[in-house]
């Protein structure tokens, strides 16, 4: 991965090019979707996720390109302090640190760049739930990040 974000970064092609240097990845993991079909999960500092943000369209889509017949995620670290948080010294938890917040908001990184406009929790009669994320319909690749989620 970091190989292909460097190879983006030098070609003279690149519209991205001058974003992509304080781009840095702290991790990527490859993870089997589907039958068959396989996606790459880019972990990037939360402190960087800025700039990520105003180029993911554009990096998936080259990123894509380099890896043939696989999806690109890019997701920010992000921090889940548990109840028992004094113990780490602070004396309030912020909402941004809770479990519940920061799954939502990883839920909004593997979307991205679309956004999230409704949800819906449909819990079965045996108890299971099933999370519908309805995205954005102005969006241009939608279509592309629906195939992503499915």
């Amino acid at each position: 991965v970091a190989k292909a974000l460097f190879d983006i970064e030098v070609s003279p092609s690149s519209d991205i090019k001058a974003e992509l240097r304080d781009v840095v990845i702290s991790g990527a993991k490859e993870v089997e979707v589907g039958k068959g079909g396989g996606a790459v999960v880019i972990h990037v500092p939360f402190r960087v996720w800025k700039t990520v943000r105003k180029i993911q369209g554009r990096l998936i889509r080259e990123l894509e390109k380099k890896f043939n017949k696989r999806h690109v995620v890019m997701v920010a670290n992000r921090t889940i302090l548990d109840k028992n948080f004094k113990r780490k010294g602070l004396k309030v938890r912020p909402r941004s640190r809770t479990l519940t917040a920061v799954h939502e908001a990883i839920l909004e990184d593997v979307v991205g760049p679309t956004e999230i406009v409704g949800k819906r929790t449909r819990i079965s009669v045996d108890g299971t739930k099933l999370l519908k994320v309805l995205l954005d319909p102005k969006d241009k690749d939608k279509e592309n990040i629906e195939s992503k989620l499915n």
